[in-house]
């Protein structure tokens, strides 16, 4: 059951410098009347840099009286209003009414466009409220995701045991970011996922609570409620009246957003299992791929990208576009078993093209404008970076603090690399960089005035003296 806080509705701080929104959603001027006395609304709004768009905020009629249930205690405790992280899919259109069922509130569901794709968007308004949602949000996040999420990473370098790119570690907290602020613009005292218990976007999203706004209640009704699997749903659905989702139910567990798409259960729980060729959906089989190699030059400014051939693009618009260059390829396939937060191995199968081809990129060009010793320290540092953000832990000031080093040492790391896309692979062919170390005068086997190959003689002696004063002491010397 959640831990019931007193209600928060006048506690929220009025701003949070910390962590300032991208710009706050307009209600204000429509909320401060009772919800019954609004029609449905079309609001489309334009904020900030980020454009955020408000799409449809559904109040009821003068027609809809709340139920009941609503002002009344729940069988579990009383909330007032539950903003909950809302997908149309079976799993949350139940949780709405078992939300008001069970805590006696109103649900305002929100929607995150993470790059998730159109067809996740339609229709959304409609099932929220035929599932008995008060009000429905869709943000816009794009470029945020981007501009503030991924591109850190990029910058850091930040892999997750070898292999994994980070794709939904790094789309939950901006998605639960959205959250918080959405619960403060429109008074609610409780916050709701539909995360199960044995995974790690559980952790994310709470964390995120926690660090944002850690008044808010948290209800995740997986941890809760007596459902099961897909037909204890159905059938809660059906017995409260809500329409059951027709769409057709895929065999795999998927998350896809703008940086990639992954792929968990069904014959995949056996690691010794080939995923199937129709399994893949943003990537050829790289066996199909053009018989023609395609070059592409990727602009790079203080270690983030800016321009793809050339072309200056925002973050989400030249991630989407290498994502069409990258998947036409085959690129970035990733079969891996990961260790999950939670304890247990999971087998997951990632298509990352746009991601694969800016890692490549950034790390080449990283080659050419770092020293050895920056290079190994940055590289360990990626690796607890990246345990970080796979934890849950973006808020943490830990994280902060490596980011504003990352960005300190990466100043430098600008220019451009041309890589070769063929078949599933990624060949660098050419880098350049206005602030390169390398000097070809200096690396060059014709002799040169820099540096003196005589030199060399007593700089091995002193190098190498350990190993021999350890032979001389094993041989009696």
């Amino acid at each position: 059951m959640a831990q019931l806080r007193p209600s928060l509705a006048s506690s929220y701080p009025a701003t949070s410098p910390s962590h300032p929104t991208a710009g706050h959603l307009l209600f204000h001027q429509f909320w401060k009347a009772k919800p019954s006395t609004f029609k449905e609304l079309g609001l489309r709004t334009r904020i900030g840099a980020n454009k955020l768009q408000v799409i449809r905020a559904a109040a009821r009629s003068d027609t809809e009286v709340v139920s009941e249930t609503t002002k009344a205690v729940g069988l579990r405790g009383k909330l007032n209003k539950v903003v909950l992280a809302y997908s149309g899919g079976l799993d949350t259109s139940v949780i709405v009414p078992w939300l008001r069922e069970n805590y006696g509130c109103e649900v305002v569901c929100f929607t995150a466009d993470v790059g998730q794709g159109i067809k996740e968007l339609e229709g959304l308004e409609a099932k929220a409220k035929a599932s008995g949602a008060c009000q429905l949000v869709v943000k816009d996040l794009r470029e945020e995701f981007v501009r503030d999420y991924i591109f850190p990473c990029l910058r850091v370098g930040a892999v997750y045991e070898r292999k994994y790119l980070l794709g939904t570690s790094m789309a939950r907290p901006v998605i639960a970011k959205a959250m918080v602020d959405v619960a403060k613009e429109v008074g609610a005292d409780a916050v709701s996922h539909g995360c199960t218990g044995k995974g790690n976007d559980q952790v994310r999203f709470e964390l995120t609570f926690f660090a944002l706004n850690p008044k808010l209640n948290v209800v995740a009704p997986w941890r809760e409620w007596d459902i099961t699997g897909r037909e204890d749903a159905i059938e809660y659905a059906k017995k409260h009246n809500i329409p059951v989702p027709v769409t057709k139910k895929s065999i795999y567990s998927r998350d896809r957003n703008l940086w990639h798409l992954s792929h968990e259960g069904d014959i995949l729980e056996d690691p010794a299992n080939e995923p199937k060729k129709d399994m893949y959906m943003m990537s050829v089989d790289p066996e199909d791929a053009p018989d023609q190699a395609e070059y592409v030059e990727i602009g790079i400014e203080s270690g983030l990208p800016v321009s793809v051939n050339g072309k200056i693009l925002s973050p989400a618009t030249l991630l989407a576009e290498l994502n069409e260059i990258g998947g036409k390829h085959g690129i970035g396939r990733i079969d891996m078993v990961e260790n999950r937060l939670v304890g247990m191995k999971s087998r997951g199968v990632y298509e990352t093209p746009g991601g694969t081809i800016l890692f490549a990129a950034a790390r080449e060009l990283e080659f050419l404008t770092l020293d050895r010793e920056t290079i190994q320290v940055k590289d360990s540092l990626a690796l607890k970076y990246a345990e970080l953000v796979y934890a849950g832990r973006w808020f943490d000031p830990l994280r902060e603090s490596m980011d504003a080093f990352m960005q300190k040492i990466t100043e430098t790391t600008t220019g451009s690399v041309t890589l070769k896309l063929y078949k599933g692979s990624v060949t660098v062919t050419s880098r350049t960089s206005p602030f390169s170390l390398y000097r070809q005068d200096i690396s060059s086997f014709e002799s040169g005035q820099i540096y003196d190959q005589a030199d060399a003689a007593g700089f091995i002696r002193l190098y190498g003296l350990p190993m021999r004063v350890r032979a001389m002491l094993e041989q009696g010397i």
